[in-house]
């Protein structure tokens, strides 16, 4: 039995989210004929490449947090942390593909759940450790 399901189910769902960022890479390559390995030479297809390749930059430390805040502050906090970042990143998705330059609302989304979540596993320990 799965300790934490709500934080299993979001872990899910960050997956989710990145295997969909996976596939629209895969299928701009197609639209925009960018052969691999190159991943260059379209600028849509390198919104696309580096909105999935920024979203990785995020998940070893965001999935970490996770598992450690549902250990910390719960299971259903941390759960909610993760789909933020899920929504985040659809946000930054879609802001990222229509102009580079307007993906900070996205980003910030993303940036917070990770921040709340160090945080409180921080706090949580400074305060079993005290």
């Amino acid at each position: 039995m799965i300790g934490y399901p709500f934080t299993a189910l979001a872990t899910l769902l960050v997956l989710l989210v990145y295997a969909a960022l996976t596939a629209v890479v895969s299928r701009a390559r197609t639209v925009y004929g960018v052969a691999a390995p190159a991943v260059s030479g379209n600028l849509d297809f390198e919104r696309r490449y580096r909105v999935q390749m920024n979203t990785l930059e995020q998940m070893p430390i965001l999935l970490p947090l996770l598992w450690l805040s549902a250990a910390a502050v719960g299971d259903i906090w941390a759960a909610i942390g993760a789909v933020v970042w899920s929504i985040g990143r659809v946000v930054y998705a879609r802001a990222y593909y229509a102009e580079a330059a307007k993906r900070e609302l996205g980003y910030v989304i993303s940036a917070i759940p990770i921040l709340a979540m160090f945080v409180a596993v921080i706090v949580t320990l400074a305060i079993r450790l005290a």
